[in-house]
């Protein structure tokens, strides 16, 4: 049970009930409840996994069997939803928990022999007793990469997000590739062109569901758009004075949008 009783210190509790995280709601911006907030009404637990601190508070992450009520300042919400409404420190945190949580809940049994697993202390990770198999949580690598051209930077529009913006081309890395293998061959085969001088621009975590975004940029080499209709519905060269609708700035493909901006004269936008 999480309840006054049993979390006594003052810490953060990322608590889920399937894949909505439990957020203290406030005039349309959210935060993550501290254990004084869930003083008062307990939540049965079907884990808990500590998480580490942040600003020097210790922080636990649980996962509920059943959608508990909750006080009417508190709401069961979408990771993705949260993404804008909450404190960028905190975003992150939901975000390994939330992969943690997961990693949890799908090995609970060996992958190799079927027997159940056990927890090693020190580390995340489930050992077989059985056979000695050990897992991990999955870090899954994605190439994204800012394309120029002149004064120009290549956005395609994903046929897979519900709400239309544009953004860099982005893929996740296949068994044998080097990053900067997939990188070409992302670009190939979404939009026809290939690319030179290719260099490497910073990573960020991306929940979604567990991957690792590894940045680059890198120039125009050759060819036209042609795009792949099954993953994009366009791609096109945009100007710093005339960017479409972007994604939201917490995110690296935008870190990476607003670097082409500065770029070519700090054009305010």
């Amino acid at each position: 049970m999480i309840s006054a009783t049993t979390a006594i210190e003052r810490s953060y509790w990322l608590v889920f009930y399937q894949e909505r995280l439990l957020a203290l709601m406030d005039n349309g911006k959210a935060a993550i409840p501290l254990s004084n907030d869930l003083a008062g009404f307990e939540l049965e637990q079907v884990r808990k996994i500590p998480l580490g601190t942040l600003s020097s508070l210790p922080c636990y992450t649980a996962e509920v069997l059943n959608e508990p009520a909750v006080p009417e300042n508190m709401k069961f919400i979408g990771l993705r939803r949260l993404y804008g409404l909450i404190e960028e420190d905190l975003f992150w945190l939901a975000g390994r928990a939330f992969q943690i949580i997961n990693w949890d809940r799908t090995h609970q049994y060996c992958g190799q022999c079927g027997a159940r697993t056990e927890e090693r202390l020190n580390e995340y990770a489930k050992v077989c007793p059985k056979c000695g198999f050990t897992s991990y949580p999955r870090i899954s690598p994605v190439v994204i990469v800012a394309v120029l051209k002149d004064d120009q930077i290549l956005l395609i529009q994903s046929n897979h997000f519900k709400v239309p913006f544009y953004t860099v081309i982005s893929g996740f890395v296949e068994p044998g590739e080097t990053l900067e293998e997939c990188l070409r061959r992302e670009v190939k085969e979404e939009v026809g062109v290939e690319v030179k001088n290719i260099s490497y621009f910073g990573s960020q975590p991306w929940p979604f569901p567990n991957s690792l975004m590894i940045g680059f940029t890198a120039e125009y080499d050759g060819g036209e758009i042609i795009i792949d209709k099954e993953e994009i519905s366009e791609a096109r060269w945009f100007s710093v004075k005339r960017l479409p609708d972007l994604p939201g700035s917490i995110s690296i493909a935008r870190q990476l949008i607003d670097w082409f901006i500065k770029k070519n004269n700090n054009y305010n936008y």
